[in-house]
């Protein structure tokens, strides 16, 4: 009877840190998709950015009027 208990024991340890991990790793999947979309955007940032910058002209060329 003891056998039985301590294995009935060790699988409510078991299944109590399954059901932990498995929070934990959902969790870190929304976590990843927040930030998958923060980067995304942050990049896309970055590209308009860019080309606005190559669109203006640059600050250290003398004007055609000079």
């Amino acid at each position: 009877m003891d056998r039985i208990d301590a294995l009935e024991e060790r699988l409510s340890h078991l299944i109590r840190a399954n059901d932990d991990l498995s929070e934990i790793v959902a969790r870190q999947g929304r976590e990843i998709d927040v930030l998958t979309r923060r980067v995304t955007m942050l990049m896309q940032r970055e590209a308009e950015r860019e080309a606005e910058l190559a669109e203006a002209p640059a600050a250290d060329v003398r004007p055609p009027h000079w």
